[in-house]
């Protein structure tokens, strides 16, 4: 015989049911018993029908899954990807492996040995392992009718749930007060960097405003400006020597960026006086990137989703303004440039951003951190060896989202030929096979050049083997030794 169910024990204890008990109670909790198994059996049933009539519903789902799952299940080695849109051979065959750099083959197996190492361009591929680990949580799967109008229901180019998420994420990670001020989305910082300048640009004024920057400066600020040609404004080299300017008439606008692309420097403005306005470019301001010791609160910020989680690709950027005019004319900018920004885009960004705030930041910043430390301790390891380059001074400081003394972790290594006869420092590390960026891009001299320190792990090794080879001068370390 089957025992009895703990459930029937225990409505037997309560109602007392024992030999030559009381048979009406006995009826009561059969009638109970009953009622319970129908109310069970017709739970069963609902949800076995749910599950069936629900999956007939997402079946378009689930062939998109499969295949996004099939094509992620592709090996490259760990030296490659596969993506949904990467080249196929064949209709009927899956994508090829994309292989990074010094890697050849159908999956990415086979080691160049006489590559060069590319240290040059800022593409955030360092981040690829964090989101590697969580694929599932930021997927997004959309239907073909998503959002195929030009705005939001609200006529807006702005999806307010993502907007909603910025400001959730600058008051968790403290880096930014957006409490009272606009936000404006962009393709990229990049497209808000001249809606700025646009912006704070007298209209219709006899003289252009002077597009400045203190030396070493992002170069693009200076070649947008250019590139634009507009009327109201141009651009005016170093911010320093501007300094001394008594002509109070004279517009100026000054890019400030901190932390600095390329020396990773927190500056501050050079400028002051009722003549001169701001854009402080703060997209390096993670605490992955940097200590966080204060909530910046300026007049114009920019930021983007590429510096934060790795997607540049995504190409989304946000300004935080104070002003509400200000705001007004950006908005025009972005408005006939693009009519706004890509509305997948957008609910890319928000998953993501939701994937940063579920455990208030501290996965990704920490993974960020420690990768970048690593690299950053890894180079001044293989440098500190010779007298023939240095690299810029960052100090330890404290940062308030780790709340701890955090040593430097920056994007870029801001590297000096120090030999007289190494002038053209590009040249001497590109005979070397090493790939970098002119210091006179950034308006410095051209003993100096800019190293990446973003990209795949795969990058910075064949990095740093090239400067041990250069460095040594005796011939060449084998790649095992990498």
């Amino acid at each position: 015989m089957n025992p009895p169910l703990p459930f029937v024990e225990f409505r037997f204890k309560q109602y007392n049911i024992t030999k030559g008990g009381n048979m009406g109670k006995t009826k009561s909790l059969k009638l109970f018993l009953v009622v319970m198994l129908v109310s069970s059996l017709s739970l069963n049933f609902f949800f076995i029908f749910r599950v069936f009539l629900v999956g007939d519903q997402l079946s378009w789902s689930r062939r998109a899954a499969a295949e996004a799952e099939e094509v992620a299940a592709i090996s490259c080695s760990g030296h490659g990807r596969v993506y949904l849109d990467s080249f196929r051979v064949d209709a009927d065959k899956p994508p090829v492996c994309e292989c990074y750099a010094c890697f050849v083959g159908p999956d990415c197996s086979q080691t160049l040995t006489d590559c060069v190492a590319d240290a040059d361009g800022g593409n955030p591929l360092f981040l690829e392992p964090f989101w590697m680990r969580n694929a599932a949580s930021s997927a997004v799967l959309t239907a073909g009718w998503h959002r195929l109008g030009y705005s939001f229901s609200d006529g807006s180019f702005i999806s307010e749930e993502l907007e909603k998420h910025i400001r959730q994420l600058h008051d968790i990670v403290g880096n930014a007060v957006t409490q009272g001020r606009y936000i404006i989305f962009g393709v990229g910082s990049t497209q808000l960097l001249n809606a700025a300048v646009h912006a704070l640009s007298a209209q219709n004024s006899s003289s252009p405003a002077n597009v400045v920057a203190s030396i070493p400066y992002y170069p693009i600020y200076k070649q947008q400006t250019e590139f634009f040609r507009a009327t109201d404004f141009n651009f005016g080299g170093d911010a320093s020597l501007w300094r001394n300017n008594s002509d109070a008439t004279t517009s100026l606008i000054e890019f400030v960026t901190s932390p600095n692309n390329p020396d990773g420097q927190l500056k501050e403005a050079v400028l002051h006086g009722p003549n001169v306005k701001y854009i402080y470019d703060r997209v390096y301001h993670w605490p992955h990137f940097t200590a966080i010791s204060a909530q910046a609160d300026d007049d114009l910020m920019l930021f983007s989703i590429s510096k934060i989680t790795g997607h540049g690709g995504s190409r989304f950027g946000w300004a935080v303004v104070k002003d509400e005019n200000v705001f007004q004319r950006m908005t025009a900018y972005v408005s006939m440039n693009t009519m706004g920004v890509s509305r997948d885009t957008q609910l890319r960004t928000l998953q993501l951003i939701k994937v940063v705030l579920k455990d208030g930041g501290k996965e990704i910043f920490d993974f960020g951190y420690t990768t970048l430390r690593s690299r950053w301790e890894k180079l001044n390891e293989t440098l500190s060896i010779s007298k023939r380059f240095t690299l810029q001074e960052i100090g330890a400081q404290y940062c308030n989202f780790f709340n701890k003394i955090r040593g430097p972790s920056p994007a870029y290594a801001w590297l000096k030929c120090e030999r007289e006869e190494d002038k053209d420092c590009y040249a001497v590390l590109k005979a070397a096979k090493i790939l970098s960026r002119r210091g006179s891009l950034f308006g410095a001299e051209e003993q100096y050049v800019r190293l990446s320190l973003l990209k795949t792990q795969d990058d910075f090794d064949i990095l740093v083997h090239r400067l041990k080879e250069l460095i040594s001068e005796g011939g060449a370390i084998p790649m095992a030794e990498m």
